[in-house]
């Protein structure tokens, strides 16, 4: 038996070899979804096989409890799908041998990362318990499994799990059909073998059965066969209608393609995704990273529809769809730099994703921030289940994608009915973080005073709608964060037309002034009298995570939280550019005054930890970019580049923090690309060096935008000069139009500072 598998794996090894060798050398062979299976602190990323922006995403279903997951020995399963971003796994199958048992610990198998080969479109595993190899891939809505039982010795089996409510069923010995609850929504799957088992049943989540069905939580189906029953494919389809859409997505999609020739699509489908940016130069390391990051910008929004309809969990109804319907998003993360990119790459999707936040908001009556297959709890303050905490974070975002679709001409969607829907978040719903519906006091308090209020250190909440246990009131973070999306509002109102309007929101776009605190440099929390909130510490501020007062952040971060208005920042801390520069280098180098330990105990969201500033969250993102601002661009070079090579890497720990839903590792797009949206809807990039000699992105319209940085390396990272189509350019930004039209912006790199090969600048 030994020798049979070890003959067997360099075989197939071998076979591998072959393959990868005979294939055309595509980019997709730089990405690695094992990087970022470690996290340095709070939640890691899954290794997830899918199309990008597709229904159906499928990854192994590792160790309980165990939130690095790549650490995990054992495999438990092989998802169905995961229907909510980073929410887990709905349905799975698992392949073993010998005895039929759905015992978790008796059906798992051990399993070795160096055993096995992942891709974005395939991820196959050497299963050591039941001796079977096991491999995946997807298209947009149905997932395939081959399962080659050649080298088992024993009884073949195939069991397919429910774990929350839900129906399973057999049809025959090939096919197992059924649904599994997702809060209120279901997901329904159709599953068929492409041969025949000898016998099939059924588990009511305490026993085994001849039965052909089973209904309620923790049940499943399985199919066996003798030993020796050697290679089969279950073709999956999935749903979020019925079980007949399922079918009908299976057949849609796969038809009587085998595994391989799926494989093979869905591989060709991601070297045209990854291609569109085509790199040279840089190290094997810096293109892991690169591409790996950039296949995780492609999984949301998800494409939801299905034949010509989809299921909206906002009004919990089936619709027709004569135009794709997306979801999955959270707006909190994505709205700074994903959507960005994805404006550049394939702008006509984002209208498509606007026009299903339009309709979110005709099904629901506010336009959501965290959209998914079920909306997070309905309307919290109208009776919904009060464990269900509605929206989650803070601010009105979606403004953002929106203004900056405008800008950067991508109109094609309802704007008047999604700016109404906006318009009616900001007026009318309410700011209370992790809440959804109707404003209440603390929101007419702000409507009024121009500011959110807060609460003194352990004085008791008095609104028992404001969750005082975790996520608080986050005072100051919702004033900064509404004060841009109302300056976001503002521009959609002078787009169409609507002089009133405008002249509200950029009223409101100024709100963030009446919490600055000129007496300490910070922005800082008031009470309802008007009264600076004391004691105020600017590190620690109060709550886990300074939730009190701030969203994940301290007031050292946030203390450059505006985007929209960044030459007022700049003469809000006074002593003009130079001052401005000298607060960026404190935050970057002067560390917190308690240890370490200690204040990451209180400040969990604070990965990536450089001096006070998170590298891995987003309130922090954009803030070494602010140096081209004052004037000191050598500094956001110098600052990039050291954040891109300390804080990612091509290792399952190489990503510094949450990877929530493509934020992070959009940034590191961005920065080895040489240019971020520091305020997306404005239209500007600020600059910094790529790190690869040469970016060429492919652009609609067969148009181009090539970024040429001759000897660019890890000590050749200071711009000389920069030449836009052969003009030089005074200033380090670039607009959106200036690439979309297409071009050539190269830049002169030395390996020593250069601070006036820009002329100073402190206004966008």
């Amino acid at each position: 038996m030994l020798k049979s598998r070890i003959l067997l794996f360099v075989l197939s090894a071998a076979s591998a070899a072959c393959l990868s060798a005979c294939r055309d050398q595509g980019v997709g062979r730089w990405v690695d979804p094992n990087i970022g299976g470690v996290a340095p602190l709070l939640t890691t990323v899954t290794p997830q096989v899918h199309r990008p922006h597709s229904m159906v995403r499928v990854f192994p279903v590792t160790e309980p409890g165990l939130n690095d997951r790549y650490f995990s020995d054992r495999i438990y399963g092989i998802a169905l799908n995961m229907p909510r971003y980073r929410s887990g796994v709905v349905g799975s199958v698992m392949p073993a041998a010998g005895e039929v048992s759905f015992d978790p610990e008796r059906s798992s198998s051990w399993y070795d990362h160096d055993l096995e080969e992942l891709h974005p479109w395939s991820h196959r595993v050497w299963l050591e318990e039941p001796a079977v190899w096991a491999e995946w891939t997807t298209t947009e809505r149905a997932a395939l499994y081959e399962f080659d039982f050649t080298d088992a010795g024993r009884q073949a089996n195939v069991l397919f799990r429910v774990g929350s409510e839900g129906e399973v069923a057999v049809d025959g010995n090939r096919v197992v059909s059924g649904w599994e609850s997702v809060d209120y929504a279901r997901q329904y799957f159709y599953a068929v073998a492409d041969r025949p088992f000898v016998s099939s049943g059924t588990y009511d989540g305490t026993a085994l059965s001849g039965e052909c069905s089973a209904s309620g939580s923790g049940i499943g189906a399985w199919l066996s066969a003798p030993a020796g029953f050697g290679k089969v494919c279950f073709r999956v389809g999935i749903s979020y209608i019925d079980v007949e859409q399922a079918r009908a997505n299976l057949e849609a999609e796969t038809g009587g393609l085998a595994f391989d020739a799926v494989k093979e699509r869905s591989r060709a489908v991601w070297e045209e995704a990854l291609g569109r940016i085509r790199v040279k130069g840089g190290t094997d390391r810096e293109r892991r990273i690169f591409y790996t990051s950039l296949y995780r910008t492609f999984e949301r929004m998800v494409d939801q529809s299905e034949g010509g309809r989809y299921y909206s969990g906002f009004d919990r109804r089936v619709h027709e769809d004569a135009r794709p319907f997306y979801n999955d998003d959270w707006m909190w993360d994505t709205y700074r730099n994903l959507h960005a990119l994805g404006m550049l790459l394939d702008p006509g999707r984002k209208a498509d994703e606007l026009q299903s936040y339009v309709r979110m908001y005709e099904q629901w009556g506010w336009v959501p921030s965290f959209p998914e297959l079920t909306e997070w709890g309905g309307d919290w303050f109208e009776g919904a289940n009060p464990d269900w905490h509605g929206e989650p974070m803070i601010g009105n975002h979606v403004a953002s994608f929106a203004a900056e679709a405008i800008r950067k001409g991508i109109t094609d969607f309802d704007v008047e009915k999604l700016y109404e829907g906006l318009r009616r978040n900001a007026l009318e719903g309410t700011m209370i973080p992790w809440r959804a519906g109707a404003a209440r006091e603390p929101d007419r308090f702000y409507a009024e005073h121009g500011y959110f209020p807060a609460l003194a250190p352990g004085e008791p909440e008095k609104y028992p709608y404001i969750d005082d246990g975790w996520e608080k009131r986050q005072a100051v973070s919702v004033t900064l964060e509404h004060s841009y999306d109302d300056w976001c509002l503002a521009q959609i109102a002078r787009y169409l037309g609507r002089a009133d309007d405008y002249e509200l929101f950029m009223r409101r776009s100024h709100y963030y002034l009446n919490l600055w605190n000129p007496a300490i440099g910070y922005f800082a929390p008031k009470n309802e009298r008007g009264e600076w909130v004391e004691p105020f510490d600017p590190q620690l501020c109060d709550g886990y995570g300074a939730r009190s007062y701030f969203a994940e952040v301290n007031a050292c971060v946030h203390a450059f939280h505006v985007q929209h208005d960044i030459p007022r920042l700049i003469a809000l801390m006074g002593g003009g550019d130079d001052a401005f520069v000298r607060r960026i280098d404190e935050a970057y180098n002067r560390g917190p005054e308690i240890d370490k330990w200690k204040f990451m105990g209180r400040m969990p969201d604070a990965t990536g930890l450089q001096g006070l500033m998170p590298a891995g969250n987003e309130p922090a993102f954009h803030v070494p970019w602010l140096y081209n601002y004052a004037g000191a661009a050598w500094k956001t070079q110098h600052r990039v580049r050291q954040i891109a090579d300390l804080w990612f890497d091509d290792r399952p720990t190489g990503l510094s923090g949450d990877e929530d839903g493509g934020a992070l590792t959009a940034w590191y797009v961005f920065a080895a690309m040489g240019f971020y949206p520091v305020n997306p809807a404005s239209g500007e990039y600020a600059l910094s060096s790529p790190i690869f000699e040469q970016v060429e992105i492919a652009l609609p319209g067969d148009r181009s935008f090539v970024i040429k940085s001759p000897g660019a390396s890890k000590v050749n990272k200071y711009i000389r000069s920069a030449r836009l189509n052969g003009e030089l350019l005074a200033r380090p930004f670039i607009t959106h139009e200036q690439i979309v039209q297409g071009g050539v912006l190269e830049f002169e790199l030395t390996s020593r500072p250069c601070p006036d090969c820009f002329r100073r600048v402190s206004g966008i």
